[in-house]
């Protein structure tokens, strides 16, 4: 029996002797992407559109807001969408958009966007207009 209780207290002491090389680790937090806002501003004709492209760095919220129209007049349209090089292609729009009025979306990651503001039908004059984009 001596030989066995040798044996169990040897490998006793050699277990507690080993790491198991599990290493707990605290993850580190991923910062918020820096917030970028840009001001577009143009000119809306009768029928007319106007498109700005822009990119995301990262994912996040994305949001458009007509500042201003001039001379104040009916509503028009604002939208966001994602830019091909070429096109808009509209994901989100508001058709009765009015000063202050706020199209908001959501990336997954980076990406060339574009906002479009539109003549929904209803401009009997050119108009000018300012258009803030806040994106990550």
């Amino acid at each position: 029996m001596n030989g066995f209780l040798a044996l169990t207290l040897a490998l006793a002491l050699s277990a507690a002797g080993c790491d198991s090389g599990d290493t707990v680790t605290t993850p580190t937090p991923t910062p918020s992407p820096e917030r970028v806002t840009e001001t577009f501003s143009g000119t809306l004709t009768i029928n007319g559109a106007v498109t700005f492209s822009f990119t995301t760095a990262a994912a996040g919220i994305v949001t458009a807001t007509l500042k201003s129209l001039s001379p104040a007049g009916p509503n028009v349209g604002l939208a966001l969408g994602t830019w091909n090089g070429v096109i808009c292609q509209v994901v989100l729009s508001n058709d009765n958009t009015a000063v202050d009025t706020t199209v908001t979306g959501s990336v997954t990651g980076t990406g060339d966007l574009c906002v479009r503001v539109y003549d929904v039908g209803q401009l009997t004059q050119a108009v000018g207009f300012e258009v803030v984009v806040s994106r990550p």
